[in-house]
């Protein structure tokens, strides 16, 4: 399968060390969205995030692509996180609202496990999320959409701490985030 800005794996490598030294906190974000059916991306100034209801309007209270035990959709991916640098390297540096992906949050931001292990942190606006131990492999439909080789490049064994697919969270703190707020790295 092709990818659909004709980045090769040289290229996809090339730019690793960019996107690994994205702001570590302090981190603007770029998008937010949310995904009220399938296939649907709205993207808008605000979201609302609540610990028990998830991203307000987003289908995951719904439709979760993963479930707990008792089929309650699983809070651990609530709201996914995209390095925008990822982003840039995989879609190109031009408008593609087509091509977005769907994450809740892009924002320049470095995702790797020794900047946010899981059970980091994250202020998003007046929200808290907790980093899960989810990890974010790129699944079908990102490999559908970008291409066998950008999925190749995020599943790379020396790649996976890196977390270039971003990070997956649970909101623990209900709250607002805006376009303009930045995302910051809490203590812990």
């Amino acid at each position: 399968m092709s990818h659909p800005t004709g980045a090769s794996m040289a290229d996809l490598l090339a730019v690793v060390p960019d996107i690994l030294n994205a702001p570590k906190s302090d981190a603007p974000i770029s998008t937010l969205c949310y995904r009220e059916t399938f296939g649907a991306r709205t993207f808008v100034d605000e979201l609302l995030l609540n610990e028990m209801n998830g991203v307000h309007m987003d289908r995951w209270q719904e439709h979760a692509w993963l479930r707990r035990d008792d089929g309650t959709p699983d809070p651990r991916i609530q709201v996914s996180i995209l390095p925008r640098r990822t982003f840039d390297a995989v879609v190109g540096r031009h408008d593609a609202s087509d091509l977005h992906p769907g994450d809740t949050i892009i924002a320049d931001m470095n995702m790797t496990e020794a900047n946010l292990p899981t059970g980091a942190l994250i202020g998003a606006g007046t929200a808290v999320l907790r980093v899960s131990d989810v990890f974010n492999d790129g699944c079908v439909k990102w490999r559908a959409r970008y291409g066998d080789t950008t999925k190749d490049w995020i599943n790379l064994p020396d790649h996976i701490p890196l977390r270039l697919r971003g990070v997956l969270c649970e909101i623990v703190q209900s709250g607002a985030v805006k376009i303009t707020d930045r995302l910051v790295k809490l203590p812990a």
